[in-house]
């Protein structure tokens, strides 16, 4: 799906979020300023309120968020490096409460799991445009995909 702008990325992260489910986990795939942290802020905003505060958690690794699903982990794992590491962030506990968004999730290894949604986001040209792609191996979320209109 294109997204043309910010604001196209905010509406098409409102209509992931409802489609989520308590325990999903959502990893998003894509290079340094592709629109990752654009779509959690639109994510957690659709879950919370407008003007929730959503951001990077570059240095603190990890942000939450209260919302109907219970807890929305926001991982930001750029600066992990190994990945061992993000047991340390309670990341299991996270998988089992809420929802988990996960910025740059091949970090996390062998410990990324294999129930999951992949959001790739991938620049267009000079034109500052993206494409985004969902996919999923999971029978769950391949489910809820059929049934999303992502048209813009």
């Amino acid at each position: 799906m294109p997204l043309r702008s910010e604001d196209d990325t905010v509406r098409f992260a409102e209509q992931v979020w409802q489609h989520a489910k308590r325990n999903d986990v959502i990893a998003m795939w894509g290079d340094l300023g592709v629109g990752k942290t654009a779509f959690v802020r639109g994510f957690i905003r659709a879950a919370t309120t407008a003007t929730e505060e959503v951001p990077s958690p570059t240095f603190t690794l990890l942000q939450t968020y209260d919302s109907g699903l219970g807890t929305i982990h926001h991982f930001d794992l750029y600066r992990i490096e190994h990945e061992d590491e993000v047991l340390e962030l309670g990341i299991d506990d996270a998988f089992a409460d809420g929802v988990s968004l996960i910025e740059w999730p091949g970090n996390m290894g062998r410990w990324l799991p294999h129930k999951r949604l992949d959001l790739t986001l991938e620049t267009l040209g000079d034109s500052g445009a993206r494409m985004a792609k969902l996919s999923s191996d999971d029978p769950d979320w391949q489910a809820r995909l059929a049934g999303m209109d992502l048209q813009g």
